[in-house]
């Protein structure tokens, strides 16, 4: 008996789908027919979709230097399900940016600082804590025109230093910024590069990333609700200006936050 995804598609055996570097996809199967999931040959989980537990999702994440495909294959019973997405180039642009010598080419005093943050981070992004901590969709932190789409090559002072794992908003400071969904927070301090920080874990390998705040109103650990105010935007960090900087993170890897959401709300 064969399984049955819902991507767009009825699977007959192999699929092929289309994934842009740096953005997801959403695998659905019918809960009877969910096996043994495997990703890359990394084992996954089934996931109960929380609008409809007939139903089980899983989220394929393509990095944003991944190349090539991944493979998702369903092994149920005797008979085994494959989807292989084609990594696709996302035709991203570059952007220059003026910031702060300092924060190009940090002084030595602070780089200890730097590797203790990022080790944090990493070891957070790393872990995948059981059960999905949401059951609506998904909301924008706050309602404002995108000044820097995610993927952009950061030009900081002429210099090509990274991608933007994020999406910017437009926000004076002391603008109100809201938690995308539930989750409990996991970082909330001032750092290096991200300024004021705040991540919420929304458990299942899925975070959101809020940056640059002028004021966090959250503590670590504090379990909090869609649309809560978790802190006031602003220009602390590596900026140009103010703004808040929006970021996802799925299984470790940095998504393009605006479609993210978008597929993730298609659950509901």
């Amino acid at each position: 008996m064969k399984s049955i995804f819902l991507i767009i598609f009825i699977s007959l055996n192999i699929i092929a789908q289309d994934i842009i570097n740096g953005d997801i996809q959403i695998a659905q199967i019918e809960s009877n027919f969910a096996g043994k999931l495997t990703i890359d040959g990394k084992q996954r989980e089934w996931l109960v979709n929380p609008a409809n537990k007939n139903v089980k999702f899983t989220i394929v994440t393509a990095g944003y230097y991944k190349k090539g495909e991944i493979v998702l294959r369903n092994d149920f019973n005797r008979d085994t399900d494959e989807i292989v997405f084609k990594v696709i180039n996302g035709q991203y642009k570059k952007e220059k940016i003026s910031v702060e010598s300092s924060k190009v080419a940090p002084p030595k005093e602070v780089l200890k600082r730097i590797e203790e943050e990022r080790d944090e981070a990493n070891k957070i992004y790393s872990t995948s804590t059981p059960g999905l901590k949401f059951n609506t969709a998904f909301m924008l932190p706050m309602s404002s025109v995108i000044t820097s789409p995610f993927g952009t090559a950061r030009v900081f002072n002429d210099l090509v230093k990274s991608y933007h794992s994020g999406t910017d908003f437009r926000a004076a400071i002391g603008t109100p910024v809201v938690s995308s969904n539930d989750g409990i927070v996991v970082i909330a301090k001032d750092r290096y590069y991200a300024g004021g920080s705040v991540v919420i874990d929304h458990g299942e390998g899925i975070y959101t990333q809020y940056y640059h705040l002028s004021k966090i109103d959250v503590k670590l650990g504090a379990k909090i609700k869609k649309g809560e105010i978790i802190g006031l935007s602003g220009a602390s960090g590596r900026v140009s200006g103010p703004h808040l900087h929006f970021g996802v993170i799925v299984n470790g890897v940095q998504v393009n936050p605006i479609n993210f959401i978008k597929k993730i709300n298609a659950l509901f």
